[in-house]
């Protein structure tokens, strides 16, 4: 259930929401980021926490040990430390030699959660950073998404954030999952979905699966990068050959031009099927979203490709409410409007080089 959910304005709009809500909390701040950067954005947070240290509040965060430069992670780990902001590394790397007789290097926390007095939850795509995003700054700006929701929706994020932090420190904090939660005021229904590769890695493309075989009238997708099992493609095609309004909305620059050239390899089916394709001409499009019937949006971190079915940790919030899910509509129509729409003739008019380059690529899929 959630009592409240809003959809923030663009990705500086995020971070100032969530340093404002971070020198309001009284009890607890969690934080799982995939890459945190130094930045002007990264840093921000960084000072919230140790203000909210400084006043007792208990700071725990954790950042991916692929996604935290080295050489800042280290001056941004102790100045948060010497603040008394509890720090721990997800899926730590290591000596790269060492690490294969250690366990896999593959498998990521791609996670993007935020838990602030065990009412306040974030889900969406970005990282702790500027959209600028200077580790891959000619791909820029990044265009994310993320919602804030109040109510007991952010026990459940609670609960992946315990999984995660008791996996890595030795700290057992399963009593903030049975503390009472206050009465909350009517809202609508909404379920986080934790997805990672030791549960159950097929959980994440069936609900992307089940929800586009639910569709009956319109349904609308954006995401980054889109490498899917034969299930999955076979769902998109059948949405729009049930006569659903289907659209799909890819970057047209990736930063992986891996990624990009499997998932071309597929739009010649996916346009045969009736499905509209765009691609997003402001900047890399990093939103992971879909939405359904002007009912039902899922958003969060997970991307439609092997990695995030298989190797990562993911987390997204599914919610049915006809008022935020048209805020997320409108949103994705603005990515629309940036956007320029791949048609079956400009495919066909691909060199026969490329085609065989994007389909050599996607042969590679379940790698990539």
């Amino acid at each position: 259930m959630v009592t409240t959910g809003r959809l923030l304005p663009d990705s500086n709009a995020s971070i100032e929401s969530l340093v404002a809500d971070i020198d309001a909390a009284k009890d607890h701040v969690h934080l799982i980021f995939y890459i945190w950067l130094p930045d002007n954005n990264g840093l921000k947070v960084v000072e919230a926490l140790k203000r909210a240290a400084a006043r007792k509040v208990t700071c725990r965060v954790m950042a991916d040990g692929l996604g935290f430069p080295d050489h800042d992670r280290l001056r941004a780990l102790e100045g948060m430390r010497d603040a008394r902001v509890h720090v721990a590394t997800a899926l730590p790397i290591g000596n790269l030699l060492l690490r294969p007789l250690l366990g896999r290097i593959d498998l990521r926390n791609h996670r993007k959660i935020v838990v602030i007095d065990d009412w306040i939850t974030y889900c969406g795509s970005q990282n702790c950073a500027d959209p600028e995003f200077l580790i891959k700054a000619k791909y820029a700006p990044w265009v994310d998404a993320l919602m804030r929701f109040e109510g007991p929706i952010a026990r459940q994020n609670q609960y992946l954030f315990a999984s995660d932090w008791m996996a890595h420190v030795d700290e057992d904090i399963r009593e903030l999952l049975q503390r009472p939660l206050p009465p909350g005021e009517p809202g609508f229904a909404a379920q986080v979905i934790g997805t990672g590769p030791t549960v159950r890695n097929s959980a994440m493309p069936e609900v992307f699966e089940t929800l586009m075989y639910a569709a009956r009238h319109e349904l609308f997708i954006t995401t980054p990068y889109y490498v899917p099992d034969e299930a999955m493609q076979i769902a998109l095609c059948a949405s729009a050959y049930r006569g659903v309004e289907t659209t799909i909305i890819f970057p047209a620059r990736n930063d992986s031009f891996i990624v990009q050239a499997a998932s071309r390899s597929y739009y010649a089916d996916l346009l045969a099927a009736g499905v509209r394709i765009f691609e997003f001409e402001g900047g890399l499009l990093h939103t992971k979203s879909l939405t359904l019937d002007g009912e039902i949006t899922l958003i969060g971190s997970a991307n439609m490709d092997r990695r995030s079915f298989d190797l990562n940790y993911e987390n997204n919030i599914l919610f049915c409410d006809s008022a935020l899910t048209a805020e997320m509509r409108r949103r994705q129509e603005a990515y629309l409007a940036q956007s320029h729409e791949v048609t079956a003739e400009m495919v066909a008019q691909w060199p026969i080089t490329r085609r065989l380059w994007n389909n050599a690529i996607a042969m590679l899929g379940p790698v990539l």
